[in-house]
């Protein structure tokens, strides 16, 4: 049986340029990376050599504090690069592909006789483990933890990001897979969100509850859904997956073969024809931006949407976790008198100056602009507005600031993960990095109680 869940705070940022539901194979990319970034909380240690062949599938390092956690290489070829910064920290892996793909054969589990530990033995082997994530503190799940419940937000409503109804066809049988298997490392449910008036490949799973979501972002992020649904105390876990790491989970489930397959979204108002390419983990962004072509030479590459996403560039490649590459124009003009008159083309909660308001269905063409500077907090009540979460927002983002662990305790920081900030960030006129605020808190909160 679903369950309706309607979310009224929040904000829908509608651009120009969604993706076009239509897909194509992207040109085979030549060299494929693993950012160590996407990995936050991770100290590598390499099990390969520079100059060494792996396969696809095959353990090219480990997490240094759980030896047993194997990160595996998106494709088969040559280790050719190891990008190191201060210190010697590893930053980048680049793997120079083979044209003929070979895969590292895992023994298949089967499922209806596999217990809970074989299972999580196996996704530690063979690279699954990596996509699952909990809260609190968004990190990679720690496998000795066992969840209260796990969480998968089929509901998109990030701007420009990719459908996840869309992207999701015909991959029932993987779906259903890797609902099984993390079904049995937890002893409460896998909720399911999807969105109330959407036609998702989720809903009709089994083992799994079902809520049908609606309402503006971000009632899509998993955090929000968390929230309504079974909010985190302390001491409590929970995890979460995305979508279409459920398909690659289950593929490996059915196949024994790691296959990093990702249909992504290129979107944006620069690009001529944004649309879906399928693409895999680490492929350079070049190989199906080009096939869609730029408007101009001035814009900005997100490796993500345009809320969370990271900057990069065309020779960039595509993020672990991301499913959606965004180009919007570069905002490198300023505009005389621009605070004192009024504004038809850009997205406000306040009605001062701004008629966003009277057209909620428009559609804008952002540019990265500010418009405005880094300036204290000014307390206007507006965070609440598009704050969906039963938490004070601004409360707990001053907490984080002066590092106050019993505050931030008691103001809810195990329920929250960066992106639940981006929309207060985006609306923020005090222009305070609200995501990277909640990351160090974060941080601080799991290295001296976690």
């Amino acid at each position: 049986m679903s369950k309706d869940i309607r979310i009224n705070k929040g904000l829908d940022i509608n651009l120009v340029g969604a993706a076009e539901q239509t897909t194509s194979k992207a040109v085979l990319s030549n060299v494929y990376a693993l950012n160590l970034d996407d990995f936050h909380g991770i100290t590598p240690k390499m099990l390969v050599k520079q100059g060494a062949e792996v396969k696809a599938g095959e353990p090219i390092f480990y997490n240094k504090s759980r030896e047993d956690m194997q990160f595996v290489s998106p494709v088969s070829g040559e280790l050719v690069e190891i990008v190191r910064g201060a210190r010697r920290r590893i930053l980048t892996l680049k793997i120079l592909a083979d044209k003929s793909q070979e895969y590292v054969e895992h023994k298949t589990l089967d499922l209806a006789n596999s217990d809970a530990d074989s299972i999580r033995e196996f996704f530690l082997k063979s690279g699954a483990w990596p996509f699952i994530k909990q809260r609190p503190y968004d990190i990679i799940a720690n496998p000795d933890a066992t969840p209260k419940a796990i969480f998968v937000s089929g509901y998109t409503t990030a701007p420009l990001a990719a459908a996840s109804d869309y992207v999701l066809q015909g991959k029932e049988a993987e779906l259903q897979a890797a609902i099984t298997a993390l079904g049995k490392l937890t002893p409460g449910a896998v909720h399911v969100s999807v969105g109330k008036s959407g036609n998702s490949p989720l809903a009709q799973l089994d083992g799994v509850t079902v809520h049908n979501i609606s309402g503006p972002h971000p009632a899509g992020l998993v955090g929000t859904q968390i929230n309504k649904i079974d909010p985190i105390n302390k001491g409590e876990v929970a995890w979460t997956i995305a979508p279409q790491d459920l398909i690659i989970i289950g593929e490996l489930l059915l196949t024994g073969k790691f296959n990093a397959e990702r249909t992504v979204a290129l979107a944006g108002s620069i690009v001529k024809a944004p649309k879906y390419y399928t693409t895999k983990i680490g492929a350079e962004i070049s190989t199906f931006l080009y096939a869609s072509g730029v408007h101009q030479d001035k814009y900005r590459l997100i490796n993500g949407d345009v809320l969370t996403g990271s900057r990069t560039h065309p020779e960039g490649y595509l993020g672990f976790y991301n499913n959606t590459v965004t180009a919007i124009p570069e905002g490198d003009d300023y505009e005389f008198f621009g605070w004192n008159k009024p504004v038809f083309n850009k997205v406000s909660t306040t009605r001062a100056l701004t008629f966003s308001w009277l057209q909620p269905k428009k559609k804008y063409d952002l540019n990265t602009n500010t418009n405005g500077e880094h300036r204290a907090f000014v307390v206007t009540g507006q965070y609440e507005q598009v704050f969906p979460l039963d938490i004070f927002p601004l409360q707990l983002l001053k907490a984080c600031m002066v590092k106050d662990l019993d505050e931030m305790e008691q103001l809810g920081l195990y329920e929250v993960a960066p992106e639940d900030f981006a929309l207060t960030e985006f609306i923020c006129i005090s222009k305070q990095p609200h995501q990277q605020i909640i990351r160090e808190g974060l941080d601080l909160l799991h290295q001296e109680i976690g």
